[in-house]
């Protein structure tokens, strides 16, 4: 079978670009590794229009009941692996088996950064996380570091001070660079310790993570903690597709209209250029998409 439309991904972007396929009775498949994507991991939303309040998991709980109202063909728990184009038509080959479609909106968000610093593959899940929402709870009453300035670190500091007993807030930058409402709040509470122009060097521990070291002022120091929240940043996944154009980020570019530089494909959410990576943002671009695809359909021999 070959669908009208393809969507990679299950995250804001995706799931609303299915629901506007839907209502334009498209045949459509979505295939993702998860539903709800990166939004599932955020704790406290405050800016999306219509919830004064609300936890990323439970927005992303009913972006799924409003996608499931529909009839839609969901591959969950499959990775995709290449997108090609033959012709007019997509060839999309997943690690379960391959797919064709006239036009695809790829909305395949971003993936944690890594530090690359001795010992974190070796404590991955056994100390080492990049996700304070799903294992903050494992850290009950830890004296932990979270590593990064941004608006992710922050975000994982404000969860893990109802958690944990010491939070180390450890950031190469001069200063802190996440939203000043959030810095406020971390820089008030007498958990947090800042470390600023501080790198972290090294992992260590036995079973479990016991400590890291950290270079300062030109010293080297240790602490113990037994738990690491690593949030520097994130990376599209976009190495799905070669001949799409992108940007020195990797991030697959797009027009205002969703467009790439392929006709058919579409790109939405965080794994594109648009430069606001936010829940709103993202559902806003799968719409936008979803409707490009429509009309490119509509404009294109079978």
């Amino acid at each position: 079978m070959t669908y009208d439309l393809i969507i990679i991904g299950a995250g804001p972007a995706g799931i609303t670009a299915g629901i506007y396929a839907a209502r334009k009775n498209m045949s459509l498949l979505i295939i993702t590794r998860d539903i709800g994507g990166q939004a599932s991991l955020s704790s406290d939303v405050e800016n999306y229009t219509g919830y004064q309040f609300v936890t990323g998991m439970e927005l992303s709980e009913k972006f799924s009941e409003h996608l499931k109202k529909f009839n839609i063909e969901v591959k969950e728990l499959e990775a995709v692996e290449t997108i090609e184009k033959n012709g007019s038509i997509f060839d999309i080959k997943t690690d379960s088996g391959s797919y064709q479609a006239r036009s695809v909106i790829i909305t395949s968000g971003r993936i944690p950064r890594k530090l690359n610093v001795p010992g974190e593959e070796e404590f991955k899940n056994r100390g080492v996380t990049y996700c304070a929402t799903c294992d903050g709870p494992l850290f009950a009453k830890k004296t932990i570091a979270v590593i990064g300035g941004g608006n992710s670190a922050l975000d994982a500091v404000l969860q893990m001070i109802k958690i944990a007993d010491k939070i180390h807030l450890i950031t190469v930058e001069s200063e802190l660079r996440a939203d000043p409402v959030m810095t406020q709040k971390v820089k008030n509470n007498p958990k947090v310790i800042i470390y600023t122009n501080t790198k972290l060097q090294e992992i260590y521990g036995e079973k479990a993570v016991k400590g890291i070291k950290i270079l300062q002022n030109g010293q080297v120091s240790d602490l113990p903690v037994g738990g690491i929240f690593i949030e520097i940043g994130s990376l599209p996944v976009s190495d799905i597709i070669k001949d799409v154009a992108k940007n020195e980020s990797g991030e697959i570019q797009v027009n205002c209209k969703c467009e790439t530089n392929i006709p058919g494909l579409f790109a939405a959410g965080d794994v594109t250029s648009v430069p606001a990576k936010q829940i709103i943002v993202a559902c806003g671009e799968g719409a936008k998409a979803s409707i490009s695809a429509f009309d490119y359909l509509s404009k294109t021999p079978d």
